[in-house]
């Protein structure tokens, strides 16, 4: 009897524990994209997904949705390390978790989500203290590799005429959907943005340049003959290595 009820003592002291009670805990996740600003809803946000480290169990999932945060602050001005780059309007993902114990968590991000065919992901570990918040600051923040490249010309699996060469046009923009312009905040001058072909013989390159509209940059080839050819434009910045790559595959008559 004796033991049964130092059991039930132990049992409901357990159950009691101040240790084991799920405490709400605010976690903020902002997502920058390399080399400009934060994903946002112009660019149809960034997926972020929230996992116990231990088991993968997701604990929560949504968009980053908000502006791309205050440029001068983020791009032209110097801070230092308790100085936040991110403001009320910057685009977050905001989330509540109720843990009941210290946890290792996994979170990553995928964007941007309007042009899958150009997004990447990132992710990084945290441990999360029941009750207190992943809150000041900046957050948590993910930087994503990558820029944006949308070819507009030809198009895919289109029928183009070959005489006089055929066209590239092609949309670049910077991860967050900040544009690109010679001499610009993002100045093209240093990037380098090309169109490689291959199919009909060897493989050729070009240059794509400035179309005197932001962010839109041309180029033309001459193909070798009829036939279907892969078209790969891709734009990559020495600066920091940041790379961005679109492909279409077209057919010329």
């Amino acid at each position: 009897m004796l033991v049964k009820r130092c059991l039930l003592i132990i049992l409901l002291i357990a159950l009691w524990a101040p240790g084991l009670a799920a405490e709400p805990t605010e976690v903020v996740v902002h997502v920058r994209a390399k080399g400009s600003k934060f994903i946002g809803s112009s660019m149809g946000g960034a997926k972020v997904t929230i996992r116990d480290a231990a088991d993968g169990e997701i604990l929560a999932q949504g968009l980053t949705a908000g502006g791309t945060g205050d440029t001068e602050r983020i791009m032209l001005t110097p801070l230092n390390s308790t100085q936040p780059l991110t403001d009320e309007g910057t685009a977050a993902y905001r989330t509540t978790l109720d843990i009941e114990r210290p946890t290792r968590v996994q979170v990553e991000a995928v964007g941007p989500m309007t042009q899958l065919g150009s997004a990447n992901s990132a992710s990084a570990t945290q441990w999360l203290i029941p009750g207190r918040g992943v809150t000041g600051g900046d957050g948590l923040v993910l930087e994503i590799p990558g820029m944006v490249v949308q070819i507009l010309a030809p198009a895919a699996v289109e029928g183009v005429d070959a005489q006089g060469g055929v066209t590239v046009s092609a949309q670049v923009v910077m991860g967050c959907g900040c544009p690109l312009e010679p001499g610009g905040l993002w100045d093209s001058r240093r990037m380098e943005i090309r169109g490689l072909v291959k199919g009909g013989g060897p493989e050729k390159s070009f240059e794509l340049e400035y179309a005197g509209k932001l962010s839109r940059f041309q180029g033309t080839f001459q193909p070798s003959g009829p036939g279907m050819y892969d078209l790969y434009v891709f734009v990559h910045d020495p600066a920091n290595g940041n790379t961005g790559l679109d492909r279409v595959t077209f057919s010329v008559r």
